[in-house]
């Protein structure tokens, strides 16, 4: 029998190495890392940021420029606070824009597709309008067969539109005078075109005379007077304007008739 007291003696402090194996060496990954290395780099972090707080820190910078930014106003604030007040404003408006155009997209479907259907020789209006609704309809009606919308749809537009043109051109807008009077040659040409032949110069009186009186509010304030425009690009040039009268001169001594004297005020 082995004699069990043959074994290598065990010194303190000293590493041992680990026995041979018979078969393949298989090496044991390298062991961790005891935490007492982790410790400094984490505690540098309370350190970084009780520093970051103090007067002249990073952080308390930061803060004191936000707290300073309704009193400095938009132009004396930090340069990173503008940019992130717009940064954020940009975000916000592209949120609304995005809702709004879904609800005006919405809105524009459900008016055109409820629309009243459109058809040639329907008299849907009375009076004095139908004398110009009537042709409009019959020719938006004949004339829209081929396209991918239907007659409605161009009837309610044509409407819209010339809402927009009043409307707009009572405001004063360049843009929507123009878009009135483009839609009022439009209605007339449609009127003259589709009017019967025995009544088409009084459909084509009455529209120009209705498209002319809504005029009145669509084009109010529009003049064909020239405005003048004076610039004074120099500055510190006062201009009054003043007459001056000169005063008038005695006559002359020599040779003068006994007759003539000088005007006085009594």
């Amino acid at each position: 029998m082995a004699d069990h007291n043959d074994r290598t003696p065990i010194i303190p402090g000293q590493r041992q190495e680990p026995p041979a194996t018979n078969g393949h060496d298989h090496s044991s990954p390298p062991p961790a890392p005891p935490l007492d290395e982790k410790q400094p780099q984490f505690a540098a972090l309370p350190e970084w940021w009780d520093h970051a707080w103090e007067t002249g820190g990073f952080l308390h910078g930061r803060w004191q420029d936000l707290r300073q930014a309704p009193e400095l106003g938009w132009h004396a604030m930090a340069n990173w606070v503008k940019a992130a007040l717009a940064l954020a404003g940009a975000c916000v408006l592209v949120i609304l824009l995005d809702t709004a155009t879904n609800i005006v997209v919405d809105a524009l479907h459900r008016l055109l597709t409820a629309a009243p259907h459109v058809r040639v020789g329907t008299d849907t209006s009375t009076g004095v309008f139908a004398v110009v609704d009537q042709p409009i309809r019959s020719y938006i009606a004949a004339h829209s067969a081929a396209l991918p919308i239907s007659a409605s749809t161009v009837y309610t537009v044509w409407q819209v539109v010339g809402l927009f043109g009043l409307i707009g051109g009572s405001f004063r807008s360049s843009g929507a005078r123009l878009t009135w009077t483009a839609w009022g040659a439009a209605s007339i040409a449609m009127v003259y075109s589709t009017a019967p032949a025995d009544g088409r110069t009084i459909a084509t009186g009455f529209t120009v005379l209705g498209w002319t009186a809504a005029s009145a509010i669509a084009l109010r304030g529009l003049t064909l007077r020239p405005s003048l425009f004076i610039h004074n690009a120099a500055a510190g040039i006062d201009i009054r304007p003043q007459i001056h009268v000169p005063a008038p001169t005695a006559p002359p001594t020599d040779g003068t008739p006994d007759n003539v004297h000088p005007l006085q005020q009594r």
